[in-house]
């Protein structure tokens, strides 16, 4: 997109942009791989009882 145009996007969809630019970034470096990966681990708010099960054993309910 070029930059003049920039200046005509409405706030969500610049938001978005910047968001996913910045996301396209982190991920050409292993580095950055590692960060969004980590980030999106601490965003869960659910268990995974699966993995959790795999790890220490249990039964399945």
């Amino acid at each position: 997109m070029p930059v003049t145009e920039v200046g005509e996007l409405d706030m969500i969809a610049y938001l978005s942009a910047r968001r996913d630019a910045y996301i396209d970034r982190l991920s050409a470096t292993p580095e950055g791989v590692e960060y969004l990966n980590e980030a999106w681990r601490l965003e869960q708010t659910e268990p995974d009882r699966a993995a959790s099960r795999e790890v220490f054993g249990g039964r399945e309910v």
